[in-house]
């Protein structure tokens, strides 16, 4: 399989796709929850067993997204950002970033991140629509080095314009051990200057449910998930950074709300909590 940004090849020719369906995927799973296609019986039992744990993980899921949306638009009409790279991108779920981005400026570009199978097959159908403004690269998001020494990166930041790092709800995939703060600093330190950082985490303030259901993701998925964190704890990704809208990161439905009828939780048992902020 062969994915080309301009001379990029962002993956290797000839290899075999390999997908393990003996366990539920995060990536399928939040596609299942968004309604989806993408996904398998594994995954979607998986939901199952999680929404008993957490009944609004659906709504969720669903303002999460809309908060993607709204924070990739924002930067791109109020900031002039057009380049963005975005670590964990999941399963393809239109509108996806670049379409979004590319609606303010067609010329905007994305480098999509992630290591799992599937969404880079899906990727190949995003390479299709515009092979010279839109990436995917294989690589774990926690390898910095190697992401930024990618061809794919390096075009991103070819004359230090302003890009635009997006962890949408993916940090929650990080165990403490593997440094997620240590994570963030080492792409802002990769970043030009007047760039901007997008996060968002799943959080809760309830210790109980917080190791209940890190234990059951860890379990489900092979220990291939990290933690549900604190607010408190979420809030250290934005230390000495210029937050953007909001004084303080929030639950991501009140980040610049764009619609009184945008999706709201039911409850709040946990939440996605993050927001948007400038570098240097």
């Amino acid at each position: 399989m062969r994915s080309v940004y301009g001379d990029v090849c962002v993956r290797e020719c000839g290899e075999r796709l390999i997908i393990d369906l003996s366990k539920p995927s995060v990536a399928r799973m939040y596609d299942h929850l968004l309604g989806g296609t993408d996904n398998y019986q594994v995954d979607r039992d998986a939901c199952a067993e999680l929404l008993q744990l957490a009944p609004s993980t659906r709504e969720l899921a669903l303002v999460n997204r809309a908060f993607l949306v709204r924070a990739v638009r924002y930067l791109a009409q109020e900031h002039g950002v057009r380049r963005f790279l975005d670590h964990g991108s999941g399963l393809p779920t239109r509108p996806n970033v670049h379409q979004v981005a590319q609606q303010v400026d067609p010329s905007s570009e994305v480098v999509y991140i992630d290591n799992d199978p599937i969404v880079l097959a899906h990727g190949e159908m995003m390479l299709a629509e515009d092979p010279t403004t839109t990436a995917v690269l294989q690589a774990d998001m926690r390898d910095t080095a190697g992401i930024f020494d990618s061809r794919a990166v390096r075009r991103l930041l070819r004359d230090d314009k302003p890009v635009a790092a997006l962890f949408v709800s993916v940090l929650h995939c990080i165990p403490d051990e593997d440094g997620p703060w240590r994570l963030v600093r080492n792409v802002i330190e990769q970043l030009p200057r007047g760039s901007y950082l997008v996060i968002s985490q799943l959080a809760s303030d309830d210790a109980e449910l917080r190791k209940s259901i890190t234990d059951f993701m860890s379990e489900i998925t092979n220990n291939s998930w990290g933690q549900v964190r604190s607010k408190s704890e979420i809030k250290r990704f934005f230390e000495d950074l210029e937050l953007l809208e909001e004084p303080e990161p929030v639950e991501v439905s009140r980040w610049h709300p764009d619609s009184d009828i945008a999706p709201r939780q039911r409850s709040e048992e946990w939440i996605e909590f993050g927001g948007v902020a400038r570098i240097g």
